[in-house]
């Protein structure tokens, strides 16, 4: 429900992080309801594609998810009160949300304000691209260590390859066409282009290189790369744990999960005991894998 909002004026450094928490916090309930919910028709808002989906596939739809358009619609509300914002720009998904506000900022302040929204990213399998999707890539080093930004490139399927260059990097197009084409197992070195394109393009050239090299010690040569995610230990640690600060599982459950399935190893011996408990000597860091594409070092 909290979001931060981005809003820009006419200069070019009135550019103004807003959090909607300074207006949402102090709201209170029945006063709310009396002002800003008189405006929104239950009706209408059954009928947004959003919310017809959830109820044509009988998927559970909770209050505070249907409450979700409304307060978004206070949010361009207040927005266009305190700092003028006039247009709102979003996926095509938040187009009845943005409407929604639209209207309400007409009938309340009989202010006019606009939305623009674009078509979704999406992968090959249809699959949404955003933070709330499994998989969801971060341009902030702090939540994704570009090792990891340039391994998400790399692991795109073959039939978005062509089509992330085009979006993504800056590759010529008569390049993105001859990439696009390499037949069979080839197409592996258009995603190490992609990577490198995308990965430079945020983090540097040198970020991208260091990237590329680690990448390829740890699947060509079986080593460890400097840009590893790096966890130091104060001498033993539980593998689930581990795993965990390692960002490799989500939480100590799915860590349990997939050590039972066999899908972790330490410096390439599969561990399948979640009680397992990891000891480091100074001097010898050991490797920790999930699957084949995640990797991280453990010191002491």
């Amino acid at each position: 429900m909290f979001e931060r909002f981005l809003t820009f004026g006419t200069g070019p450094t009135d550019a103004v992080m807003a959090d909607n928490a300074e207006w949402l916090d102090s709201l209170e309930y029945i006063p709310f309801l009396r002002k800003i919910g008189q405006h929104f028709s239950v009706n209408r808002m059954l009928s947004f594609e959003s919310v017809k989906i959830r109820l044509d596939r009988e998927q559970s739809l909770s209050f505070l998810e249907f409450n979700y358009m409304i307060l978004q619609g206070y949010d361009f509300l207040e927005l266009s009160r305190r700092a003028a914002c006039r247009l709102q720009l979003g996926g095509s998904d938040q187009w009845g949300n943005i409407v929604n506000g639209i209207e309400l900022a007409r009938r309340v302040d009989g202010t006019q304000v606009y939305g623009l929204t674009t078509p979704l990213l999406t992968t090959a399998d249809g699959g949404k691209m955003g933070k709330t999707e499994k998989g969801a890539v971060w341009l902030n080093a702090d939540q994704l260590a570009p090792y990891d930004y340039w391994q998400f490139w790399r692991n795109t399927a073959d039939g978005d390859v062509g089509r992330f260059l085009r979006l993504f990097t800056d590759t010529p197009l008569d390049e993105v066409a001859r990439l696009e084409n390499l037949p069979g197992s080839e197409i592996n070195e258009a995603k190490k282009v992609l990577a490198d394109a995308a990965t430079a393009m945020l983090h540097g050239p040198e970020a991208a290189r260091e990237a590329a090299e680690t990448a390829r010690k740890t699947f060509e040569q079986g080593s460890a790369g400097d840009a590893l995610p790096t966890l130091k230990v104060d001498g033993q640690i539980s593998i689930v744990v581990a795993l965990t600060a390692l960002g490799f599982a989500p939480s100590n459950g799915e860590a349990r999960r997939k050590i039972a399935e066999g899908a972790v190893r330490l410096n390439g011996v599969a561990i399948t005991d979640p009680s397992f408990a990891i000891s480091l000597e100074e001097g010898k860091p050991l490797k920790l894998s999930l699957g084949k594409k995640k990797h991280g070092i453990l010191t002491c």
